[in-house]
């Protein structure tokens, strides 16, 4: 499987979520996922599992450097969105460069919106879209002990 052929558009993935509507739930989540790891893979793979399909929003690299500051992204945008289309349980990456994904979910409408449980549903960006369209917002637990800040401030003090 050539896993760039997971990497869209909004215009290219349109064609593809119609079929996958339905096929049942589509899943949104979104993030940087700049380091990979298993706090990452855990929460994605319990976001693909309340559907049938999911979709990751990836900030592309100038929107990780607004949000994480002047040295991140440590990884580029393409070789994240490759490792994300990698996942058996990730069936499409989109870039997106604003501060938050809000166009990007009300263009996609998705049926089930997710993020980590260090959220709530009153502070998740394009809850009330997602709801006002039929859908709903859920939050998984995360693994306790990753984050990819304690990871990049770790390799610093090893410096």
């Amino acid at each position: 499987m050539n896993t760039s052929k997971k990497i869209f558009t909004k215009e290219t993935i349109l064609p593809q979520l119609e079929q996958w509507r339905c096929q049942g739930d589509v899943v949104f989540t979104n993030g940087c996922f700049d380091i990979v790891h298993l706090g990452h893979v855990d929460y994605l793979e319990k976001s693909r599992n309340l559907g049938v399909r999911m979709i990751v929003g990836l900030n592309t690299d100038a929107s990780v450097s607004r949000l994480k500051g002047p040295e991140r992204p440590l990884v580029n945008e393409y070789a994240r969105a490759r490792v994300m289309a990698a996942f058996e349980f990730v069936d499409a990456v989109i870039l997106f460069d604003e501060p938050t994904p809000l166009e990007l979910i009300t263009f996609l409408k998705p049926d089930i919106l997710v993020k980590g449980d260090d959220y709530t549903v009153d502070n998740i960006v394009g809850a009330d879209v997602v709801i006002a369209h039929g859908g709903a917002v859920k939050t998984i637990a995360l693994v306790q002990g990753y984050s990819t800040t304690s990871m990049v401030n770790k390799i610093k003090q090893m410096l």
